[in-house]
């Protein structure tokens, strides 16, 4: 991976050597190629190929085969259990709850389903991240028809109580569907023994292709299921289109080979995970972001006091890690999970979230804290926590020290704040009118620490004015539009470092 460090096993997992053979062997005319859903040899033989791959994928679950519906992934299989009871129950029962938490691909579906008129009932976890069963059961109504509520959170790894809130949804006969991605090849996962409605479940988290999943789909809720997609009839009519060989096979040697390795792994990824978490920890101003909560094994995530998250990011780049930090509009919310945890928007903007793997070592996870430790401490040097926040006393010219005797002062000034999008200090050696030093203390993305370092260079020698303007100096440092208000904060600091 040309040199990096790989922790983000749980946004995708590389392809296991053998599953890549596996599917290989499906691709070519010497394999089960043939259209699955053709009468002829070649495709009744593709087909039995399926059939056998499916009680694989089933078994990794504790299911049957004929309870596993292949999908094109979990975000499929999310919109397929969500948005197919919600249309197949019509009118009967209009209400959903679910948890603020929750991947995107059930807090959209669920708010498609409120713009068609459905009433969503949206539970914020505690600060552990752990949606009580209480939490459920005052949030049930009388027209309920289902909740959906992950296994383990994306982001934090913290695991809920699915059994006892399926029993309470069973005693009130509401459908209960779960999001499984990151706990199913993680922990044992049973979906009978749980009691679910509904489960899904992706290949890519599992060492296995992109493109392909899976809906575990109890055999008594396959009536309150409508389709989403028409045409060919396919996975019981539940999901239409010709089934990809190559992919399911693939799938089902990487459900055969986690299975295998899941007693082994767990406490494997366990350790490495608390090795990485003492480490860090040991900085101070570090937090473990789902703490006192059952987590699945090897996804740890922790936000640090005093750092920026996009700059943090800037400055580890061998480290293929996730952020919750935000700076452009695209990923504006990616940290709503630890908003929802109640961190503040500094601290939800600095986290990271390791999630280790198969192929992980204690080396790596050794070089990545390291790495992370000497970011964090720079970046924190350079915090305007660290300085003083009052003007010191200046030193004023007079007839027996006149103006550029030597006897400079130095001026403070700052914007913004330790909460703020950007905090930014500049100190600036002045004699008579003239710059002769000025530095800056920034907490703030990387645009923002390289425009107020670049201006300090280009002070010293001037007139203490403040040069040109933040339009001026986003383009000559390339600063995209959407970060000019930061570049307001710089010019706010400067004036209230020169103003006099």
């Amino acid at each position: 991976m040309n040199g990096a460090i790989y922790l983000d096993y749980a946004a995708t997992t590389p392809v296991d050597p053998a599953v890549a053979a596996q599917m290989a062997r499906c691709l070519s005319a010497a394999g089960d190629f043939a259209n699955p859903s053709a009468s002829h040899a070649p495709g009744r033989d593709a087909a039995q190929r399926i059939e056998r791959d499916r009680a694989q994928v089933a078994a990794l679950v504790g299911a049957g085969a004929a309870q596993i519906v292949f999908t094109s992934g979990a975000t499929e299989s999310n919109n397929l259990a969500i948005l197919g009871a919600a249309r197949a129950a019509r009118s009967a029962a209009r209400h959903v709850v679910t948890a603020r938490t929750e991947h995107k691909s059930v807090l959209d579906p669920c708010r498609r389903l409120e713009r068609e008129g459905c009433q969503v009932t949206w539970l914020s976890p505690g600060a552990d991240g752990v949606v009580t069963v209480q939490m459920v059961a005052d949030a049930l109504r009388r027209e309920t028809l289902l909740v959906s509520l992950m296994h383990a959170n994306n982001e934090t790894g913290v695991l809920q109580d699915i059994g006892a809130i399926a029993a309470l949804c069973r005693e009130r006969g509401v459908l209960l569907h779960s999001d499984c991605v990151q706990s199913v090849g993680r922990v044992a996962v049973d979906a009978v023994r749980l009691d679910v409605d509904f489960a899904s479940f992706t290949a890519h988290k599992l060492y296995g292709p992109k493109g392909v999943g899976a809906l575990y789909v109890r055999g008594g809720a396959r009536s309150h299921l409508q389709p989403l997609m028409f045409g060919g009839g396919q996975e019981g009519e539940l999901r239409p289109g010709t089934l990809p060989t190559h992919q399911i096979a693939g799938f089902a040697l990487a459900c055969k080979l986690a299975h295998e390795a899941l007693a082994g792994e767990g406490p494997r990824l366990a350790a490495l995970g608390e090795m990485l978490w003492r480490q860090l920890a040991a900085l101070g101003g570090v937090h473990l972001n789902g703490a006192g909560a059952q987590r699945v094994p090897g996804i740890v995530n922790v936000s640090f006091e005093d750092v920026d998250g996009e700059s943090l990011l800037a400055r580890l780049p061998r480290l293929a890690v996730s952020t919750g930090a935000a700076c452009d509009a695209d990923s504006a919310d990616a940290s709503y999970v630890l908003r929802a945890l109640g961190r503040g928007s500094r601290l939800a903007g600095s986290s990271l979230r390791f999630s280790l793997g198969r192929f992980t070592t204690a080396e790596e996870v050794e070089q990545a804290a390291g790495d992370v430790i000497a970011a964090v401490r720079a970046l924190r040097g350079r915090s305007p926590r660290l300085g003083p926040r009052e003007t010191p006393p200046r030193v004023v010219a007079s007839p027996d020290r006149p103006a550029g005797s030597g006897h400079a002062r130095v001026l403070i000034g700052e914007a913004g704040g330790p909460e703020a999008e950007v905090w930014v200090r500049f100190q600036v050696e002045v004699d008579g009118d003239t710059v002769k030093a000025a530095r800056a203390q920034v907490l703030g993305c990387p645009h923002t620490m390289d425009v107020a370092d670049w201006l300090c260079g280009i002070l010293k020698g001037r007139r203490a004015a403040i040069p040109g303007t933040p339009a001026d100096w986003a383009h000559e440092r390339a600063v995209p539009v959407e970060k000019l208000g930061r570049l307001l904060v710089i010019e706010d600091a400067l004036r209230a470092c020169l103003i006099d």
